[in-house]
């Protein structure tokens, strides 16, 4: 496998009580893309990150990451591969502090815990209070997570993530419940955590001035399977998408 190819999946296939929720589907991802999943629900999207992250055990076909082959791996040691998920539902400490939030998921991919000989204040503080100044929530460091806005709880959810240090991360529905604005300022986040630390990003995502704003390129899948692949105007202008996705008839 080329250096380049971060991510390759094999002939992946995954049925739930007999209905296909992948079917042979093939994908490659080059180190450094943001790209996006998109199809309509019931496409397959969800159940294609799990089966990439370890939440859904692969029925056959293979997932290799850098060239390795981590088909049905658990999800923590996926984690400690350099693998990173944030999900559309937020996964965050409601009753903890931002800071506290990311200083903890720091140390968990750092495999240290509180103890007796070290000022529970210093552990971590300057990884997480770089993560903080990267993602945007320096001044809300002390605000407790669950008073935080939407478009704000998503950024933690981002540290979160990047608190494993990830060299690929999938996002599910990043901007989902957000305003305009909060949508414009996350994406642009995510955007910079691509071009400026050279994350490999994948998204899934409903909103299509997001999906064509900033993805470098599109993947969609429909009852399983891929049915286009390519830049955003290909993808626009493939008469299957239309007819099965985007609601114009060609």
């Amino acid at each position: 496998m080329p250096d380049d190819f971060i991510l390759k999946i094999e002939n992946l296939n995954k049925s739930f009580g007999g209905v296909k929720a992948t079917s042979n589907v093939n994908y490659k991802m080059k180190s450094g893309e943001l790209s996006a999943i998109i199809g309509p629900n019931g496409a397959g999207k969800s159940t294609f990150f799990n089966l990439l992250t370890g939440f859904h055990r692969v029925d056959s076909g293979s997932v290799f990451y850098k060239g390795r082959d981590i088909t049905n791996w658990h999800p923590h040691s996926i984690a400690r591969l350099g693998i990173a998920r944030a999900f559309q539902v937020s996964n965050i400490y409601h009753t903890l502090t931002a800071y506290e939030n990311i200083r903890q998921a720091i140390l968990t991919q750092q495999k240290k815990t509180l103890n007796f000989f070290t000022p529970a204040r210093k552990l971590a503080e300057r990884e997480t209070m770089e993560l903080l100044d990267t993602i945007g929530l320096h001044e809300q460091a002390h605000v407790t997570a669950g008073n935080l806005s939407q478009g704000d709880k998503k950024r933690l959810e981002l540290a979160l993530a990047l608190g494993c240090r990830p060299d690929l991360l999938f996002l599910d529905e990043p901007t989902a419940g957000m305003s305009a604005e909060e949508t414009h300022d996350t994406m642009m986040l995510v955007k910079k955590l691509n071009m400026e630390l050279g994350l490999t990003i994948l998204f899934t995502e409903h909103d299509m001035s997001v999906v064509f704003g900033y993805a470098q390129r599109l993947t969609v899948l429909h009852l399983g399977a891929i049915i286009s692949e390519g830049t955003p105007a290909e993808v626009r202008a493939d008469e299957n998408v239309q007819k099965v996705y985007l609601g114009v008839e060609p």
